[in-house]
């Protein structure tokens, strides 16, 4: 009897059966418990926490490979749905890069498709040939403004790039000496591409100020992380249609019938 209880135990703890690592570990807990509690005729019911399944971005689809569950992508990311049919991300460094790259890419996407809604509405101008209009505000040559672009530009994104691959380091006193950059500028969150604190995140979406030092709030993050990177990719489709748009002649809002 004995023997058969400590190989069911076993098989219950198998990884097949509990999910995982961590409801290997709860389970391992309580049959340690178990184990170690004198038996006196009482029963003990042990609750297994089955890991969290992985979302795919086909559902109802089972196997498939790696094409349609990817072993390198965990549903760890902010909407990681097992979409990588190329496999980008097999390298850790690579699907960190390509993460970041994603969030940037998805930001200006997002700010572009809200200009393009905008500034057509209030000016009648088509986005394509805003910068050709005669009654478009440019007191400065095109080779000027494309060359200060490059320049301020440059300057930014080479301060990202170094500081993705060494955190904080680029929070110094580097824009306004006369306050306290450094400390606006740092990393509050502790996570990539996240910065929050006083000047990301004024409004305090995803954390509070107590006694004038921002506490990021991570629950709320998760949430404005997962809906971020879906409005993000929706905006980035949204441009490619406008560009298909613009090779016809066409406008978002000429396609919309407004």
């Amino acid at each position: 009897m004995a023997a058969t209880s400590g190989a069911v135990l076993n098989g219950l703890g198998s990884s097949f059966l509990c999910g995982g690592k961590r409801s290997q570990a709860l389970l391992g807990a309580g049959i340690g418990a178990k184990a170690a509690t004198p038996a006196a005729g009482s029963r003990k019911l042990v609750v297994v926490a089955a890991a969290k399944p992985k979302k795919s971005w086909i559902p109802g689809v089972r196997g498939g490979g790696n094409f349609i569950d990817p072993e390198w992508l965990d549903g760890s990311l902010p909407g990681d749905y097992g979409f990588d049919p190329l496999g980008l991300g097999k390298d850790p460094a690579f699907l960190k890069w390509y993460r970041e790259a994603e969030l940037i890419h998805g930001r200006w996407a997002m700010a572009a498709v809200v200009g393009i809604f905008v500034g057509q509405a209030w000016s009648g101008v088509p986005w394509f040939e805003a910068g050709a209009d005669p009654g478009a505000i440019a007191p400065f040559s095109f080779g000027s403004l494309l060359g200060t672009q490059l320049l301020l530009m440059g300057w930014v994104e080479s301060k990202r790039w170094v500081d993705f691959f060494n955190p904080q380091s680029q929070s110094v006193e580097w824009a306004t000496p006369w306050s306290r950059t450094a400390e606006n500028f740092a990393n509050a969150t502790g996570e990539q591409g996240y910065p929050g604190g006083k000047f990301f995140d004024p409004l305090g979406l995803a954390g509070t100020i107590q006694n004038g030092v921002y506490v990021p709030d991570y629950e709320k993050l998760e949430r404005l992380k997962l809906a971020e990177i879906k409005h993000a990719r929706l905006a980035m489709v949204a441009m490619l249609i406008f560009y298909f748009e613009a090779g016809q002649g066409k406008t978002p809002l000429g396609a919309l019938g407004l």
